[in-house]
């Protein structure tokens, strides 16, 4: 019997070898055999853990290759250890293919490849290299309807990364690049040199109008374009048409306005279509629509802009009235504040071939081209100064403003409703400086005004001084800017002690205020 269960022993190990290869001798030195779940489900049995993430990879390419898109799933793998000197584990195949069942189970969504389009700060994500193109061509069909430019998508060679940007292309400039070509290739040799021969000695002769190629010559993207593909969510994509609407249509958008000659804030506000009291409101060095703006400042207007700037050049022909650029003589002995229309100006009328360039619907440029005068302009003559007006300083260091120019409640019985100066209130005896150079018409005692000294200016102009506790100039006497001529007081009709200032054009007194620096 013992021989009998050694030879049965001995058969079963041999059927063992040959039959069942998956069953091993495991080494015994610590968990050699892994029961492996992923996502809660055993996906097989293995001698080494060390190729469990391999298996992993496996499953998760062969999931992906199930899909045109990408695929997201859970994988939370793990495994419990166990020693053990005998056991069975699974093949790698189907380890990988019951992985590949659990992960299907488990997936979480599926991403399409679709394609971001970023202009400037606005971002839209569309399903197709075929929607961004529409998007991009209903933005150059709202300035081009002969359909001869269309926007294709190349390779932005300035990033390193997979971006795509914009190219517009023009059909006939394309149709003539190729027949440019032919023509190439069919003239060499003699025919070549007697063209060139030809094109050199050929007089220039002068476009009439009906020469000129009218419509439109150019046209472009005004705004840098990038495309990236990109792998979202179908709630994510934006409908083509949606999309068209937000990149064509126009929005508010801020801009700097650089004030010119002969603006006004109400013609500011005119001009770019905004309202005064928005455009009040939208700069804080304005404080009403009486503030004071001079040539060079700076405002912040909104121009109805749209997503993506389209900018292209048109070729046109138009008849116009049209003025003659003034013509100036310049005079030395004037102030640049002076000046003298020495002949009106009358209109001209001309047929102009111009290039005019725009920004979506405004003009930014206009050249022309030829030009033919129906009956001439007339200039206007202007004589004009040369000289640097002088300027004029507060007359005292310190004081506070105590009354300033114009209608005012009377101070005191004897004194005017309408204030002819500006008052500030400082001590008696505070030091009073010349407001500019000038000569000294009046000095002394002046009724109402009390101690006066009157200054007349070379650029015409007259400053006084009132209420003076003491006058330190003489009538006749040269004084120049900042020169102490007298000391504050309390003279005259005062009400107490400080200075009173007045400026005066043309024997008119004006607000102090508007040409004090």
């Amino acid at each position: 019997m013992k021989i009998a269960y050694i030879k049965v022993a001995v058969l079963a190990c041999v059927i063992a070898a040959f039959f069942l290869p998956n069953f091993q001798t495991l080494e015994s030195d610590g968990d050699n055999m892994f029961t492996v779940y992923l996502n809660g489900m055993q996906v097989g049995v293995m001698g080494d853990i060390g190729e469990v993430d391999e298996c992993l990879i496996a499953a998760r390419k062969k999931l992906a290759g199930s899909s045109d898109e990408m695929v997201l799933a859970e994988s939370d793998l793990t495994w419990e250890g166990q020693e053990v000197l005998w056991g069975k584990i699974d093949d790698r195949n189907v380890i990988i293919s019951n992985m590949f069942n659990a992960l299907k189970g488990s997936v979480k969504e599926t991403l399409n490849r679709s394609y971001t389009v970023k202009i400037n700060e606005y971002t839209v994500n569309l399903a197709s290299t075929q929607e961004v193109l529409a998007l991009l061509q209903a933005s150059i069909k709202r300035y081009d309807g002969g359909s001869n430019y269309y926007a294709d998508l190349v390779q932005d060679s300035n990033r390193e990364l997979n971006v795509l940007t914009t190219q517009v292309y023009s059909a006939k400039e394309q149709e003539e690049e190729e027949a440019e070509a032919e023509a190439v290739m069919t003239s060499v040799g003699i025919n070549a040199a007697l063209d060139e021969i030809f094109a050199d000695i050929e007089p220039a002769v002068e476009k009439d109008f009906s020469d000129y190629d009218l419509g439109l010559l150019e046209l472009d993207f005004g705004d840098t374009v990038e495309v990236v593909e990109s792998y979202l969510q179908d709630e994510e994509l934006t409908p083509l048409d949606k999309a068209i609407e937000e990149v064509t249509k126009d929005q508010e958008k801020e801009q700097i306005y650089e004030v010119v000659a002969g603006d006004t804030l109400s013609q500011i506000a005119e001009k770019n279509e905004i309202p005064l009291d928005r455009l009040i409101a939208m700069n804080d060095t304005i404080e009403d629509a009486n503030s004071v703006i001079r040539v060079g400042d700076e405002l912040i207007v909104t121009v109805p802009e749209p997503e993506l700037s389209v900018e292209r050049t048109e070729q046109m022909y138009y008849e116009e009235d049209y003025e003659a650029e003034i013509i100036y003589v310049d005079n030395d002995d004037w102030y640049t504040n002076q000046t003298q229309t020495l002949q009106e100006p009358s209109a001209g009328h001309r047929k102009v071939v111009a290039d005019v360039s725009y920004r979506n619907n405004e003009e930014v440029s206009r050249e022309i081209l030829k030009e033919e005068i129906t009956y001439a302009a007339v200039p206007k003559i202007v004589e004009r100064g040369t000289k640097i007006p002088p300027t004029y300083i507060k007359p005292i260091s310190g004081g506070r403003l105590s009354s300033g120019f114009g209608r005012r409640k009377a101070p005191t019985r004897r004194a005017s409703t309408y204030h002819k100066g500006v008052d500030w209130a400082t001590p008696v005896g505070t030091a009073v400086m010349a407001s500019c150079t000038g000569t000294v018409t009046r000095a002394g005692w002046g009724s109402g005004y009390g101690y006066v000294v009157y200054i007349n200016h070379e650029d015409g102009r007259q400053t006084r001084y009132g209420h003076l506790s003491k006058v330190l100039v003489k009538q006749g006497q040269t004084v120049t800017q900042g020169q102490k001529i007298a000391l504050s007081g309390n003279t005259g009709v005062s009400t107490g002690p400080h200075i009173h200032f007045e400026i005066l054009i043309n024997g008119t007194q004006v607000n102090p205020f508007d040409y004090l620096n």
